[in-house]
């Protein structure tokens, strides 16, 4: 006999629960803090959502009927499954593991493909509409926003080898616009960017007027990041990273968490990209490339997945070898791909995961 589920309707289901098992309507209501009328219409509630009878009545009794043994198994497990999933929502903790399709990975998606697209905006937004260099960074910005809304509802969708090839067929399309697309120069690239002034006021020709506008843009970012974290949304997305099943059992709208983050996560890379044009004063076909995404997993994972400031440490350590080495032409490749895995081999949470991790259980006297 099939039973249609309930919605998830987390109040009703332990009230539900309590009855059975305390076998009283009186007992259930002292112990889920109700009167007995309340417990009495949240039964009959659940009854007509269900569509049939969950007890029958017999002398003083009430009595499970077989539709309401099968939502008894049913809720058990679904309340079982939430508690499990609120419990590892408040956990601090966040695994280095990385999973195709989970908020970090679309974050990561998310700055491949809108980055430097924001770059080719700015670009020309200062250089042929002649806008001020904050405008055009914000437009740039805009954009990359709006890019991570358009190809987030539809790569979200699915999750694993699907998420990857979703995003790779997105980002060729984004390289086959840059080549065609008349504006942005081609394999050229986009050069000759003016740097303007900030505020209109102070010329950002200066490398150290430069340096404090694009250190005040990160900053920025940087508190964003951390307040997301540490806001309720953020512990939804490490649930979500955690357990999608179990988040999923708290009700709560996988789907759009993943957009969100895949949204946040654009506009952040697209102000990295804009601010990246005004500095180098030119956008190029390579940074288009597939193989930038490869560099920003590669950045994430060197400085700790699931860290405040791992990717900068990451992004510190991949630049740092890439200047240093430059004489040694493509052993580039080789030495950071070295440094790669013995990184992933050695620290599993990254450089910051693990001293933070070190640091607990030094002085903190708690398990990492």
């Amino acid at each position: 006999m099939s039973t249609p589920l309930p919605p998830f309707d987390f109040d009703l289901l332990r009230t539900f629960v309590a009855v059975v098992d305390n076998a009283s309507f009186t007992r259930a209501a002292e112990r889920v803090g109700r009167t007995q009328s309340t417990v009495s219409l949240q039964i009959k509630k659940l009854e007509e959502s269900l569509g049939r009878r969950v007890f029958e009545r017999e002398g003083r009794d009430f009595l499970l009927t077989p539709d309401g043994e099968i939502l008894l198994n049913y809720a058990r497990q679904l309340l079982h499954l939430a508690d499990e999933a609120r419990s590892r929502i408040l956990e601090p903790e966040v695994e280095g593991s990385v999973r195709l399709g989970t908020p970090e990975d679309v974050a990561n998606a998310a700055l491949f493909l809108a980055s430097d697209e924001a770059a080719y905006v700015t670009g020309h937004a200062a250089k042929v509409w002649g806008l001020p260099t904050e405008v055009a960074v914000l437009l740039g910005t805009a954009a990359a926003t709006a890019l991570g809304v358009l190809f987030g509802g539809l790569a979200i969708r699915r999750s694993g080898i699907y998420f990857a090839m979703i995003t790779l067929g997105f980002a060729q399309m984004i390289y086959f616009l840059v080549v065609q697309l008349p504006w942005t120069g081609g394999e050229d690239g986009l050069q000759g960017i003016p740097r303007g002034k900030a505020l209109a006021l102070l010329p950002l020709d200066g490398p150290l007027t430069m340096y404090y506008f694009v250190l005040a843009a990160f900053l920025g970012g940087f508190w964003l990041v951390h307040r997301a974290i540490h806001s309720p949304f953020g512990h939804v997305l490490h649930a979500i990273r955690e357990n999608e099943a179990r988040a999923l059992s708290l009700g709560y709208d996988v789907a759009r968490y993943k957009l969100l983050a895949f949204v946040i996560s654009a506009g952040l890379a697209g102000l990295a990209g804009s601010l990246k044009a005004v500095v180098l004063q030119f956008a190029s076909l390579s940074d288009v490339h597939w193989h930038r995404s490869g560099e920003v997993v590669l950045m994430t994972l060197l400085g700790g997945m699931g860290t405040v400031l791992g990717p900068s440490v990451g992004a510190l350590v991949v630049v740092t070898l890439e200047n240093y080495l430059a004489g040694a032409g493509s052993w580039v490749t080789v030495i950071t791909g070295a440094v790669f895995v013995v990184s992933v081999l050695a620290f599993r949470r990254g450089v910051v995961g693990e001293a933070g991790a070190f640091l607990r259980k030094s002085f903190g006297g708690v398990k990492p």
